[in-house]
């Protein structure tokens, strides 16, 4: 004869129930989705600036 502690764990299956706050979280990621941008964006110029001193550099 099973338990009904068993029988109740065997009910909860599936996926975890989400927090009402939850929702707030897609605000922080589209902060971090601007701030990845703005770093990719960055890292880019700084290759370009510092590839083009180098080529500079290198025919002087």
């Amino acid at each position: 004869m099973p338990s009904k502690r068993h029988a109740t764990s065997s009910r909860r299956r599936g996926a975890t129930r989400r927090h009402r706050y939850a929702a707030r979280r897609v605000d922080g990621t589209r902060f971090d989705r601007w701030l990845d941008r703005l770093v990719t964006l960055a890292v880019i110029t700084a290759l370009l600036v510092g590839g083009s001193a180098l080529i500079v550099s290198l025919m002087l």
